[in-house]
C-alpha cells in the first residue's frame, strides 16, 4: 500500500469490484467504452482508477441517461455510469454495505445479501391470510427525488470515512447526458442503473419509512422491496389513517405517494365489499387475489394467493416472440434447449414459486410457436399444425427434460 496516498484504498478491493462489475455486464456509459474494451488495457485501467481514488483526484463522468418503456405506457429514466465509474461505485459499496446491513429492517428485502423477492412474496402471502386489509404504497419517481442532504446525513450516521463520503457526494452531483448529448444538472435523486444507487435508496427509505414505522406503528407489519411497499392492516379505518400518515411522513422527506397507484385492498373473499374496494394488488411481478386452492385432503376452497401477474406474463410472451423461433429452421430442438432453457428455467424458478399452474397458458403459447417451427422445418408436417403438436408431445414424453417447460406442461 502506498503510504503517500491520502486515502488508504486496497488494490485488492478495486480488483474484486472489477470482477463483480464484469459479472453483471451492463451497457457502455458516455465514453462508449464497453467492459471488453476496458479489459484490453485492464492492468493499466485498474491502476489508474485505484491511483485516482487513492489520491482524491477521481471525478466521475456524467451518467448516460436513457429512457426505457414502462408497462403502463410511460418511460423510466435510467442513468448508466461508465465502466470505470461502476467499478469505483462497487468499491464504495463493498466498503459500506457490511456497515449498513446490521441496521436494516428485517422486512426490507430489496437488493440485500441473503434476502430475495421470493422471500418477500412468501411473507406477504402469509400476512394476507392473517390481515384483512392491505395498503399498497407507490412512491412517485422515488429514485429521481431522493433529497441529497438527507441522504448524506444518513450516510454520515454510519461512516466517517472521508473517501466514501467524498465520492458518494460526487456521484450524487454528477450531471446526466441525455440521448441528444445535452448535459443536464442534477440537484436531487440517485440514478437508477448505478451500482451504488440501490444501497443508497435502501438507506434513505430505512430512515424515511422503516424506522418511522418501527417507532410510530410497530403493530402494522410491512414488506418493502426497494420502493415497493405493502402494509397489512386490521381494518379499513386503519388503512386509510396509515395512508394519510405515510403521505405526511414522506412529504417531510421530499417524497410523495402516487395518487392513482397507491390503493387500499380488501384481502378476503367478501362479495359485499367488491363494489367498494379492490380485491387485488400486484407485488414483484405477482398478482395477489382470491383464487381457488386445494387442501391436503383434496377439498377446494378460496384463498388469497399470488400468481404471475398479467403484466409479467405479457412480458414473457413478448420475449418468446422476440426469439422468432418459427424462422430458425436451421436449428434443432437440442439447439433450442441449449439457447433457451436457462431463460425458461429462470421464469419457472421465480414465477413458479407460487401458483405454478398460472404459467401453463404462457408455455402453451411457446408450444404453439414450436409447432409452427416444426411445420416449416419438416416436410412430413407441412400444413398440419395439429400433427406437429402431436409430434412435439411424443418427443416430450420420450425426453421430458429436453426443454425446460416440458416437465411443467407434460
Amino acid at each position: 500500500m502506498d503510504k503517500a496516498k491520502p486515502f488508504n484504498i486496497s488494490k485488492h478491493l478495486v480488483w474484486d469490484a472489477y470482477r463483480k462489475v464484469k459479472a453483471n455486464r451492463g451497457a457502455a456509459g458516455v465514453d462508449g467504452q464497453t467492459i471488453d474494451q476496458f479489459e484490453e488495457g485492464l492492468k493499466d485501467n485498474l491502476y489508474k482508477l485505484w491511483n485516482r481514488m487513492s489520491s482524491g483526484s477521481y471525478f466521475p463522468l456524467p451518467v448516460r441517461r436513457v429512457e426505457i418503456p414502462k408497462r403502463n405506457g410511460g418511460k423510466r429514466p435510467l442513468g448508466i455510469p461508465t465502466v470505470a465509474d461502476r467499478i469505483a461505485q462497487m468499491v464504495v459499496k463493498q466498503y459500506l454495505e457490511p456497515k449498513l446491513e446490521p441496521y436494516f429492517h428485517p422486512d426490507s428485502y430489496g437488493y440485500r445479501p441473503e434476502k430475495s423477492a421470493i422471500e418477500a412474496l412468501g411473507v406477504t402471502r402469509q400476512r394476507c391470510w392473517r390481515y384483512s386489509w392491505v395498503l399498497d404504497l407507490d412512491i412517485k419517481g422515488f429514485f429521481d427525488n431522493i433529497d441529497h442532504k438527507l441522504l448524506m446525513r444518513a450516510v454520515r450516521k454510519h461512516t466517517d470515512c472521508r473517501w466514501v463520503l467524498l465520492y458518494i457526494e460526487r456521484w450524487l452531483k454528477a450531471p446526466a447526458q441525455d440521448e441528444n448529448g445535452a448535459i443536464v444538472t442534477r440537484t436531487k435523486g440517485t440514478p437508477q442503473g448505478g451500482v451504488i444507487s440501490p444501497l443508497l435508496a435502501n438507506l434513505f427509505l430505512h430512515y424515511a419509512f422503516d424506522k418511522w414505522m418501527e417507532r410510530n406503528q410497530p403493530t402494522i407489519p410491512f414488506e418493502r422491496y426497494a420502493d415497493d411497499i405493502i402494509c397489512h392492516c386490521v381494518s379499513e379505518a386503519q388503512a386509510e389513517w396509515l395512508q394519510g400518515a405515510v403521505e405526511k411522513r414522506l412529504a417531510e422527506c421530499g417524497l410523495e405517494l402516487h395518487p392513482q397507484k397507491t390503493k387500499i385492498v380488501h384481502c378476503k373473499n367478501d362479495r359485499r365489499l367488491d363494489n367498494y374496494y379492490e380485491g387485488t394488488f400486484d407485488f414483484l411481478g405477482f398478482t395477489f387475489r382470491p383464487r381457488q386452492a386445494r387442501s391436503k385432503r383434496g377439498k377446494f376452497f378460496t384463498c388469497f394467493l399470488p400468481a404471475v401477474s398479467n403484466k409479467a406474463a405479457q412480458k414473457i410472451r413478448q420475449t418468446v416472440r422476440s426469439w422468432k423461433i418459427h424462422r430458425l429452421t436451421d436449428k434443432s430442438l437440442e439447439d433450442f434447449a441449449d439457447i433457451f432453457n436457462p431463460v425458461i428455467r429462470g421464469w419457472i424458478n421465480y414465477y413458479g414459486s407460487y401458483y405454478k399452474s398460472a404459467l401453463y397458458p404462457i408455455f402453451q403459447h411457446l408450444e404453439n410457436i414450436l409447432s409452427r417451427w416444426a411445420v416449416r422445418k419438416y416436410k412430413r408436417l407441412r400444413n398440419c399444425q395439429q400433427r406437429a403438436r402431436h409430434w412435439l408431445r411424443t418427443i416430450a414424453k420420450r425426453q421430458p427434460g429436453l426443454l425446460a417447460h416440458w416437465t411443467l406442461l407434460h
